[in-house]
């Protein structure tokens, strides 16, 4: 049933998208050197590393690593890197890796490949038998603020309670956590 729900809606939101996503292509080729998409190695379910897309909103020469960790994360933005962060439009390339099966909308955030701590958490909470989601829990519930216990609590939150109900919900809430910029720190 989530596959189906994932396939509809991909569809759907990549047709409806697709001029603002043209646009967005069009906006970081122009503003930037390097290619429009960044392709991120992150964890999916099982802990398999697939390669993740998004608009590419830092230059070509960042450090492969949660941006929190960099130690001055604007430094490293082009110059429209910051407002696709902010309005998460650098996430929307990721409707294809909805549409292959490595992602779904709702689950926790993919881990970038080398988050070991993380991905450790996960693994032993069964977080990692989960397709990794567009938005999830987490995310509505704190974001970028998150330590990482906490945010794996949430995720086995929603590993414990997962249903089509509660991911309308975490949709919903995520769109509006977008439309007010909540928990976004870079």
């Amino acid at each position: 049933m989530k596959r189906c729900f994932d396939l509809i809606l991909g569809l759907v939101a990549l047709c409806a998208l697709a001029i603002p996503m043209l646009l967005v292509a069009l906006a970081v080729r122009l503003t930037s050197t390097g290619p429009v998409l960044y392709w991120s190695d992150r964890v999916g379910r099982r802990n398999h590393i697939f390669k993740m897309p998004k608009f590419r909103s830092m230059q070509i020469n960042t450090p492969a690593v949660a941006t929190h960790l960099l130690g001055n994360p604007d430094a490293y933005l082009t110059p429209i890197g910051s407002f696709l962060r902010k309005s998460s439009l650098d996430e929307l390339p990721q409707l294809w890796s909805i549409l292959c099966g490595d992602m779904s909308f709702v689950g926790p955030r993919p881990a970038l490949f080398n988050q070991q701590d993380l991905i450790a958490l996960r693994t032993a909470q069964g977080v990692h038998e989960l397709l990794p989601g567009l938005t999830g829990w987490a995310q509505i519930n704190g974001r970028d603020e998150l330590p990482i216990p906490t945010k794996v609590a949430l995720d086995t939150h929603y590993l414990q309670h997962r249903s089509l109900g509660l991911d309308c919900k975490i949709l919903a809430l995520t769109f509006l956590k977008v439309l007010r910029r909540d928990g976004i720190t870079h």
